[in-house]
């Protein structure tokens, strides 16, 4: 495959991608708290999830499913109320968790497709996927530079999920005490509930 994207459209993508994928949102919020809980090992096929997801997500909107979306506002409403329930649920589920690497209620972390699945109901990652391969394919070879923009916000995503899972980690070390568990999971919960207003945001 050629490298058919010019030097400083690239170097414009690499930097786009860590801007959009470092800041914190429900995602890096999640991981951040499986991190906590259950340790790099065990969230890596989350964070393989939302990296991989998202990237095969941006290859095919800008393969062809952009259009779609944009027409459809049907479409829109069903991902946008979907994604709402997602993330009161797991939000609920982040606050509600009570000790570290335990089995209590049958809490695991996230699979590899449940994580990746979890990219497909978020119309803001629609949205982002739009306006990414809008600026950045090349009407030539559309294929080619799909793959490409996927490839680099998949890479991009594996970084920057793990950094916010180490961190995550490093702070599950500190939590060892009932009380300071338990104000970390609620302050966890309510930041992936705060991204529900995102939603509603045109």
């Amino acid at each position: 495959m050629p490298f058919i994207m010019s030097v400083d459209s690239f170097v414009a993508l690499i930097g786009l991608t860590i801007a959009t994928a470092i800041t914190p949102g429900p995602n890096n919020a999640m991981v951040a708290a499986s991190g906590a809980h259950f340790g790099y090992r065990r969230t890596l096929p989350h964070i393989l999830g939302i990296s991989l997801g998202f990237g095969f997500m941006i290859f095919c909107v800008g393969i062809f499913l952009g259009e779609i979306f944009q027409q459809s506002k049907l479409l829109r409403e069903i991902l946008r109320w979907a994604g709402v329930g997602l993330l009161i649920y797991v939000a609920w589920r982040t606050a509600t968790a009570h000790q570290i690497g335990s089995q209590d209620a049958g809490r695991q972390p996230f699979t590899f497709l449940q994580a990746a699945a979890i990219q497909w109901l978020n119309p803001k990652g629609w949205a982002m996927s739009i306006a990414v391969t809008s600026q950045f394919i090349i009407i030539e070879f559309p294929a080619h530079s799909a793959v490409i923009i996927g490839l680099v916000f998949s890479l991009v995503g594996v970084c920057t999920a793990s950094s916010w899972t180490v961190l995550g980690q490093a702070i599950g070390r500190l939590l060892q005490t009932p009380l300071r568990l338990i104000w970390f999971n609620r302050i966890m919960g309510f930041l992936i509930l705060s991204c529900v207003v995102f939603l509603f945001q045109e």
